[in-house]
Order: structure tokens, then C-alpha cells, then sequence
């Protein structure tokens, strides 16, 4: 009896043409069929949905990098700030950032009656 081999691995405008003739089935059973699979050393076979999710977006030609920004978002600055046990104001780096400071900037404290005010002095 000769042995069963797992189909090739598809990609490209193939991958989309037999993903398109098995609408209705489950991803599963999709990446089965478009050889998606590996042996595990026990010799049961494995869908791997991951690569077949990565080989339709390329097939499929989207270009994930390009749409990702440049910087990671995290979080997001609520421009304020809160005095720390030791008395401390922490300024933020996205803030010094965005004021374009530099290491050994100096500035001058103005305390008014609503707000604290930092000058930058020449």
C-alpha cells in the first residue's frame, strides 16, 4: 500500500482559488485541505492555522508592516500629573519630547494661582 502524502502547501492566486471552492467549510478544514499541516514526533498530524492565516494575506496581497505606525502607540498622554509620595512632579518623556528638551535644559518655576508654569531660560 503505498504511503498518503499531505498535498503541498499552497500560496499565491492557487491558495485563493481552492480556499474559494471550499466556502462553507471550517478554517480547519481549509487548512487541510491547502497543506497546512505538520507530523508531530508522535505522528499525528497538526493544522498549522497560523501559517495558512499569514499565507492568505499575503496571497491576498495586504501588506501588514506598512499599515502599522511608526512608534508604538501606548499609552496615551492625559497631560496630567500627580505629586508623588517624596514630593516629586514626574514629567513624562512624551511630554519632553513633544516641548523637543534636551538633557540639561534648564527652566525657571512660575507658581501661579491655578497653575505651575515651566519658562526655559537662554
Amino acid at each position: 500500500m503505498p504511503k498518503k502524502t499531505a498535498p503541498k502547501k499552497l500560496s499565491g492566486a492557487a491558495l485563493l482559488k481552492k480556499v474559494k471552492t471550499l466556502e462553507g467549510e471550517s478554517k480547519e478544514a481549509i487548512a487541510i485541505a491547502c497543506g497546512y499541516t505538520t507530523k508531530t514526533k508522535n505522528g499525528q498530524t497538526r493544522v498549522n492555522e497560523n501559517a495558512f492565516s499569514l499565507a492568505m494575506i499575503e496571497a491576498m496581497d495586504i501588506d501588514l508592516d506598512s499599515q502599522r505606525p511608526s512608534e508604538a502607540p501606548g499609552r496615551q498622554p492625559t497631560y496630567r500629573i500627580a505629586v508623588h509620595q517624596n514630593g516629586n512632579l514626574l514629567i513624562g518623556a512624551h511630554y519632553t519630547k513633544e516641548m523637543e528638551l534636551e538633557p540639561g535644559d534648564t527652566f525657571d518655576i512660575k507658581l501661579g494661582r491655578k497653575a505651575i508654569q515651566l519658562v526655559r531660560t537662554e
